[in-house]
């Protein structure tokens, strides 16, 4: 007798109607196997500017304190899942199925007691199991935890993904459906690239880069947390259920792909694009002074990324929102530096390009096609990811998407 968590995010759960197409989700499950036990971890209702997102709940406390504090927030917040929750195990009641709702902590989920951002560290499943074998569908508020002091606690954002990955693993799961309104992972955003496609299959670190990198897809942590648990994820569409959407874990279910010899190998990518990013350049700094500023902006839990160094000057970008403080640190150091605000990074994504030559030629020339300046480049072992003006990023994820697809 097997044991399936499904996880419905905000857009599955955002109205009574889609609400409705969830539950026939999880009926036609359970006629298809009567023996099967289904957990259904639960986002809040709808996205920012529904009465019961995350995002309203926040503006609640925000509305009267900017700067509100973090535990009582969490507890805030905690609610919007507790609400879906709520509201959708009484509809699968009315329907006739047998069901129950667990917030978090009835869930047996135990985290750290970093507010806004915490780590699961235990999960008892006593209670859910218990429910369970009552032939119960049991509805469990993702996104939270609690300390073991009885604090409510939120997991950050895209945390009922690592709730739904975290809970299959304590039930020993082989997989974990994440049920979001595409059908299923796809070569790039399709709102901005419309020859976009859906992955059949994907590894957890391709997927991991691509989340880590900006496509929207799947929370990073939940992908660690499913490659620990050598667990499958599928990322499947709410509204089209019947797509076979994309498996996560392929270096487990050998969903190899064909092979070919290497002139007639392609080249199966993705590509993520991530906005809200400044470039800065600091020019004539040794490298210790250099090492002396990278130390300070650590200090200050800022993070750093594509770093280069060159002739003239040394090159890094970061967080729009964190442009303020870093700029303070080089007027603290005395350093001659420029600020290039609204870049966007694009980034190529695939395993099959380790060790295979002329991907940045093609890349630099699909950029070239479309008039568009490359400003910093920086890869690793299986991406390439490419700094443009965000003016530009439509037409560099073209570019890019085109050339490798």
């Amino acid at each position: 007798m097997g044991v399936l968590v499904q996880k419905f995010g905000g857009t599955s759960v955002q109205t009574y109607e889609k609400m409705n197409e969830v539950c026939k989700i999880v009926d036609s499950y359970r006629k298809n196997d009567e023996n099967l036990k289904l957990v259904i971890v639960v986002s809040a209702m709808g996205r920012k500017g529904d009465p019961y997102a995350t995002d309203t709940l926040i503006n609640l406390v925000k509305n009267i304190n900017k700067n509100p504090l973090k535990r009582e927030l969490d507890t805030l917040m905690s609610c919007g899942e507790i609400i879906s929750g709520t509201v959708f195990t009484n509809m699968l009641i009315e329907k006739g199925i047998d069901a129950t709702f667990l917030t978090g902590a009835q869930a047996g989920i135990i985290t750290d007691n970093n507010y806004g951002n915490s780590k699961i560290i235990d999960i008892n499943p006593k209670r859910i199991n218990e429910e369970l074998d009552k032939n119960k569908v049991v509805v469990v508020a993702g996104f939270q935890g609690v300390t073991v002091n009885g604090d409510v606690t939120t997991l950050g954002r895209g945390g009922s993904d690592t709730s739904a990955v975290a809970i299959g693993k304590a039930l020993n799961c082989d997989t974990v459906e994440i049920y979001t309104d595409v059908d299923g992972i796809m070569t790039a955003d399709p709102r901005i690239e419309p020859n976009a496609k859906v992955l059949e299959s994907i590894g957890y670190e391709e997927v991991f880069q691509m989340a880590d990198k900006g496509a929207k897809v799947i929370h990073p942590r939940a992908v660690q947390l499913a490659k620990s648990a050598n667990m499958m994820l599928i990322i499947k569409n709410t509204l089209n259920p019947l797509a076979k959407g994309t498996k996560i874990g392929v270096e487990k279910f050998n969903l190899s792909r064909k092979l070919v010899y290497e002139k007639e190998k392609e080249i199966k990518c993705a590509v993520a694009n991530q906005d809200n990013i400044s470039q800065i350049k600091i020019k004539e700094a040794q490298n210790d002074l250099f090492i002396e500023v990278l130390n300070e902006i650590e200090k200050n839990l800022i993070s750093i990324d594509m770093i280069n160094f060159f002739v003239n000057y040394k090159a890094f970008t970061i967080n729009e929102e964190n442009i303020d403080k870093v700029e303070e640190i080089l007027k603290k150091f005395d350093l001659k530096y420029e600020i290039l605000k609204n870049c966007s990074k694009v980034t190529l994504i695939s395993e099959d390009i380790v060790g295979i030559p002329g991907v940045m030629a093609r890349i630099v020339r699909a950029l070239t096609r479309y008039n568009i300046n490359l400003l910093q480049t920086s890869d690793s072992h299986m991406t390439v990811s490419c700094l443009v003006e965000t003016k530009n990023m439509l037409d560099a994820v073209h570019a890019i998407h085109n050339e490798f697809n």
